[in-house]
């Protein structure tokens, strides 16, 4: 196993970019930038041991940058905050003072806002021990920015390991009463891209959804059983996708109040045999399909488009500080926010 640091870019301030790659012993290569914290490339071998990078990404700093990219912004593998999801109206009350925040995806508030945590540098550490590799990105949030109140000290630890496991252990602090909702953005294609992912076998550890209106959630709880949104038995991503506008965008519930490491789902895709698991400590789990990730031309090359690419957001569910049954995402100075994800990467049976 081993981690090594290259320089990814520049900001437009001049300020350095850097890249860290952490490999294990088994084939398994995972990059992460410091720039939003983005993993830009998960590379793993099919069946036929054949390596491909099994997320959407890109290979120069630039083209996150790029206008092409923000103009219909998916996120590609970044942490998103401080509260990720929608908040409804960006309005939320807190200690009795209101709060109004960006309006940035229709008339609610999306991943953090107009510069959310995936468009700020992390601060980067790299990370070794016998067991894994790693890299801590730490941020402070200051005291108002996107309007969010408290100074918040935020990170996260990437680590690899020899099991094919791609750990998220993500830490906050504050010193007054915020909220904070912390998810990873990565979207999977386990072709390589090769194909879209409606071929994609998923099933889900939930038969339970957060009923929603145009994206937001009415705070009831509801089943999936007989509804396309039914993943607890696995079924391919476009067997039932046509039934909805534009694909999956909602929030599955993982009975998981408690906080303990559950297994979450599972992402495969027969031709490549290759598959993903996902295991958190969080309460829920968004379904996004990428209906509206972009079709870019890079380096002469059409890539991407609708259904390039699934994201499994373990996060709490959208829109809670507005629906006192749902977790909380409120975060006091007296307490640690703390969870964890895990990817586990492997071949089908």
């Amino acid at each position: 196993m081993n981690i090594s640091k290259t320089l990814f870019g520049k900001l437009p301030g001049g300020e350095e970019v850097f890249l860290f790659k952490l490999r294990n012993d088994n084939g398994i290569e995972v990059s992460v930038t410091n720039y939003g914290a983005i993993v830009t490339s998960v590379i793993a071998p099919d069946r036929q041991g054949n390596p491909a990078n099994i997320v959407c990404g890109f290979d120069k700093l630039e083209d996150y940058l790029s206008e092409a990219y923000l103009g219909n912004y998916p996120y590609f593998g970044a942490i998103c905050g401080r509260v990720a999801n929608r908040i409804s109206k960006g309005r939320f009350t807190l200690d009795g003072k209101d709060y109004q925040l960006a309006i940035n995806n229709g008339p609610n508030h999306l991943h953090g806002g107009l510069t959310g945590f995936d468009r700020r540098l992390w601060r980067p550490e790299m990370l070794q021990s016998d067991g894994k590799v790693g890299v801590m990105m730490t941020y402070l949030s200051r005291d108002g920015e996107e309007n969010y109140p408290g100074n918040l000290e935020v990170g996260c630890i990437y680590s690899l390991n020899n099991d094919n496991e791609l750990m998220i252990d993500y830490f906050a602090s504050t010193d007054q009463t915020t909220i904070v909702n912390l998810t990873n953005h990565s979207y999977f294609n386990l072709t390589g891209g090769q194909t879209n992912i409606l071929e994609h076998e998923l099933q889900l550890n939930a038969s339970k959804i957060t009923e929603s209106t145009d994206l937001i959630p009415t705070g009831n709880i509801i089943p999936v059983a007989g509804t396309p949104f039914d993943f607890t038995s696995a079924k391919p991503l476009g067997k039932d996708i046509g039934q909805l506008e534009t694909g999956y965008d909602l929030n599955y519930v993982l009975d998981n109040d408690a906080g303990k490491l559950v297994w979450a789902g599972c992402l495969s895709e027969k031709t490549s045999g290759r598959k993903v698991e996902v295991f958190t400590t969080q309460p829920g789990i968004q379904l996004y399909t990428g209906y509206w990730i972009p079709e870019l031309i890079i380096e002469g090359v059409k890539r991407f488009g609708s259904y390039a690419g699934v994201a499994l957001e373990t996060q709490h569910y959208p829109d809670s500080v507005n629906q006192p049954a749902f977790p909380p995402v409120t975060l006091t100075p007296d307490r640690k926010f703390t969870e964890q994800t895990i990817y586990r990467f492997g071949i089908t049976e």
